[in-house]
């Protein structure tokens, strides 16, 4: 516990410190209670002195202490008084109004006088000993006490009021301009500059000189507005021009007025949020001369163009106009072309629309468009209204309550194809390659009455594709797209229109003038296998390996009977393959005997047959894979689907795994024998003609890719013109 020793003559006391820490706090708390009191009972005969409050010592718990000791007490704890000094120099401090000294001085308006030590008032002084005093003046002592000003009565009535006769704010902080804004008195307004003049209570020889300044600022004032309204005017002016052509392009645009086209089509025009309005377009630059492979679609459509062009010849009979004409078949075959072709042949409007364009997020679009396209249709009858992708339209109706007005659109495409109004003169053409997702009432008689099938061309429709785009493009005339056909199975017309543009790139790549036979090998070759990989790098063995095998594939072709006839072996690696054989048939083989499907095991097995021969068992690979997976499955088949198989007999079996263990254990088994036969009959060809197996592995590791007519010197002994 700290406390306070301090020595007194002739006697020493000692006082704890905590009691003369408590003793200030409750003399701070009573003097501001006394102030408070004073402040209500005021009276203006006593403004030169306060009361000062009276505290016991018993209250202080410091009845032991005498006068003399206290007094010793406080000179010992606080500094003496220094005389208040005028400042020798400017401050630093500078406050934004003028106040009074003290915080007392603001509040009541008057200031107590500073005639004792401490500043308290002298002539009302009391003796009740030195800390009573003390505690009483730490209010006003002015070394610990901060002089600062409170501005509380800001106006002049206020201090009249409160009798405030201190010193006032001074006129210098306010801003001229604000006076004059806010403390101008407003006097009647002049009408002419006579009045003016008169109001400024001008001299004579001022007044001339004012009035011409006055016209002088006048007509400048004038000018400067004239020349601000002129710009603003001619501003105007431009901008409303450049919106006048603003709003005359957007209505122009392909997004507003519906103009542009998908494919030289008609397009929807909207014109307001809901209704939209179709334009029909002449296809007479499309007939049917210009569809190539697909000639029963041809000939089945031929009739209704006939229809379009005589419907009197029919109607005498009794015969209607049919209303709806499907096209089915897989993507690219000509579907759109078809229809471009109907309209085109019988020269009557032709209105194009896609089965996405109808339906929006809003309820009602789709069926408001359809309601347009066929309200156009009509009244322009005869005519051809052609629907692609019908399936995205003319779905099966489903209930979902996701979608509870999905099925607007399709039940008004019913309405209006067969509905109690007719549709006279009107004809739909739908085209979809997904027709088991269509609607059951869509695809009845009355609606579509005619399903024309539009299927892959053959070898023949091949090759009439091939030349009608060949003869857009610069070429060699030594091509023979019918080659090109024959190793084309099952490509449709837009793969072939894709394969001759991409020969006519790889010529322009290499430099050459025209395209070349070769060309279209390497497209198509790119088309099926991917591309070539000339970065990969292959040491000898693998190459040697590879081109063993695949001359194993081609000596086996060549010497079999039924075998396809060879287009070109390679051992250029493309896409996963490291080398290929490529066959071709004579025409396209709807239906294949037994000799032909043992002869496509004979030549998948002499790969791996190859490989054992020249490098042993030891050394056989793994790239006979893909051979065996396709040897396997003709051989199941031939079992289990054609009936080929003496033990099992003329019956099918569909699903294997659900038939019995004896059933299953007997297919496997003949299915076994079947492979094992096709390996046996290669290896015996490989070894007879062992001799020619050898030249050729040696002419693919020499030129690495080689035609039919390169293996068949080869194969003769006749040397390569390379």
């Amino acid at each position: 516990m700290f406390s306070l020793s301090t020595t007194f003559q002739p006697q020493q006391m000692i006082v704890p410190l905590s009691q003369v820490i408590t003793a200030l706090h409750s003399l701070k708390n009573s003097a501001t209670a006394s102030v408070q009191t004073l402040h209500k009972d005021f009276t203006p005969e006593h403004s030169s002195y306060l009361k000062e409050p009276s505290v016991s010592l018993r209250d202080l718990g410091l009845s032991d202490v005498n006068a003399s000791q206290l007094d010793e007490l406080v000179n010992r704890l606080l500094p003496p008084p220094r005389p208040e000094e005028p400042p020798t120099g400017p401050s630093t401090w500078r406050t934004s109004y003028v106040s009074a000294d003290s915080f007392f001085h603001n509040k009541h308006g008057f200031s107590t006088r500073r005639l004792g030590a401490f500043g308290s008032p002298f002539s009302h002084r009391q003796y009740h000993g030195p800390l009573r005093d003390l505690c009483s003046e730490l209010h006003f002592l002015p070394v610990l006490v901060q002089s600062r000003g409170f501005k509380t009565l800001r106006t002049k009535a206020r201090r009249a009021e409160a009798g405030y006769d201190g010193p006032v704010e001074s006129d210098s902080y306010t801003p001229a301009f604000m006076k004059g804004l806010l403390f101008r008195e407003k006097g009647p307004e002049a009408q002419s500059l006579e009045q003016v003049v008169q109001q400024r209570n001008l001299p004579e020889n001022q007044q001339e000189a004012f009035k011409t300044g006055f016209t002088d600022g006048f007509m400048r004032s004038q000018a400067f507005t004239q020349r601000t309204q002129d710009s603003l005017r001619r501003t105007r002016l431009i901008l409303l021009v450049l919106l006048l052509i603003g709003i005359y392009g957007l209505s122009r645009s392909p997004f507003l007025s519906g103009k542009g086209s998908f494919s030289d089509a008609v397009r929807f025009r909207t014109t307001s949020g809901l209704d939209s309005a179709v334009d029909p377009i002449q296809m007479k630059n499309v007939t049917f001369e210009h569809v190539k492979g697909v000639e029963e679609a041809k000939n089945e459509l031929q009739e209704v163009v006939e229809f379009l062009k005589n419907p009197q010849k029919f109607t005498v009979l009794g015969g209607k106009l049919p209303k709806g004409i499907l096209l089915i078949g897989p993507p690219g075959t000509g579907k759109t072309l078809l229809a471009r072709a109907v309209a085109g042949e019988a020269d009557v409007p032709f209105y194009y629309a896609s089965g996405s364009e109808f339906d929006e997020m809003f309820v009602g679009v789709g069926a408001s468009r359809i309601r347009n396209l066929f309200k156009e249709a009509k009244a322009n009858a005869p005519c051809v209204i052609f629907i692609d992708e019908l399936d995205s339209v003319g779905g099966k109706r489903i209930e979902s309550p996701m979608h509870p007005y999905s099925r607007q659109t399709i039940n008004q495409l019913l309405a209006e194809m067969d509905g109690f109004k007719p549709n006279e003169g009107v004809i739909v053409i739908g085209a979809t390659n997904f027709a088991e997702a269509l609607d059951n009432a869509l695809v009845r008689p009355g609606r579509f009455d005619m399903q024309v099938t539009v299927p892959r061309p053959d070898v023949k429709g091949r090759t009439e594709i091939l030349n009608l785009y060949l003869s857009k493009i610069k070429m060699d005339s030594s091509i023979n797209a019918g080659i090109i056909a024959r190793g084309t199975v099952g490509f449709s017309g837009a793969e072939l229109e894709n394969l001759v543009n991409q020969a006519a790139l790889k010529a322009a790549v290499d430099g050459k003038q025209m395209v070349t036979m070769k060309d279209l090998e390497f497209a198509k070759d790119k088309i099926l296998m991917g591309p070539e990989r000339r970065s990969i790098e292959i040491d000898e063995k693998n190459k040697t390996i590879t081109a063993y095998h695949e001359s194993g594939h081609a000596i086996v072709a060549y010497y079999t009977k039924d075998a396809m006839p060879i287009n070109k072996a390679t051992i250029m690696p493309r896409g996963p393959t490291l080398g290929h054989v490529s066959m071709l048939p004579e025409n396209d083989r709807w239906s294949e005997t037994r000799a032909q499907l043992l002869a496509q095991m004979d030549v998948s097995m002499g790969g791996r047959v190859a490989e054992e021969l020249i490098f042993g068992d030891e050394n056989i690979t793994t790239g006979a894979s893909s051979d065996f997976d396709g040897a396997t499955k003709i051989a199941k088949m031939m079992v289990t689907r054609f009936g080929m198989s003496d033990k099992l007999g003329v019956m099918t079996y569909g699903d294997v795994t659900k038939q019995s263990p004896e059933t299953q254990a007997a297919i496997e088994q003949e299915t076994r024998a079947l492979l094992e036969d096709s390996y046996g009959r290669a290896k015996s060809l490989l070894k007879t003609y062992s001799k020619e197996h050898k030249k050729l592995a040696d002419a693919l590791l020499r030129y690495e890719t080689l035609d039919a007519k390169e293996i068949q010197l080869v194969l003769e002994g006749k040397p390569l013109d390379h």
